[in-house]
């Protein structure tokens, strides 16, 4: 059986070239596996991180106007927190949903 085998493959340098290629594709804890499901986890991280540092840089240039601007910092509390001067009287409209609407034909 061995004599079938060609020469080539019974040489030393090429037995301990494959043990390492076979150690390194399975067996490491630096695996070509490992490494890259690593460089993808990377990759996600830094996407991340380029929508967070966009989102930070938006949010000071909207925090930066509010406070240079009192009639738009007026305006956004109105809006967003429902705030109203103590001689106004505050009306809130709310929409109904299209099933809301649906539910309450159904029943009539």
């Amino acid at each position: 059986m061995l004599a079938r085998v060609p020469k080539f493959f019974k040489n030393f340098y090429f037995l301990t070239g494959v043990v390492f290629l076979v150690w390194m594709i399975f067996f490491d804890s630096n695996d070509f596996i490992t490494q890259y499901q690593t460089s993808r986890k990377l990759a996600i991280l830094e996407e991340e991180r380029d929508y967070y540092v966009e989102k930070i840089q938006e949010v000071q240039k909207d925090r930066k106007e509010l406070l240079s601007n009192p009639e738009l910092l007026e305006k956004f509390a109105r809006e967003k927190y429902l705030m109203k001067k103590p001689t106004e009287d505050l009306y809130i409209i709310v929409e109904k949903d299209e099933e809301e609407l649906e539910a309450e034909q159904e029943q009539k």
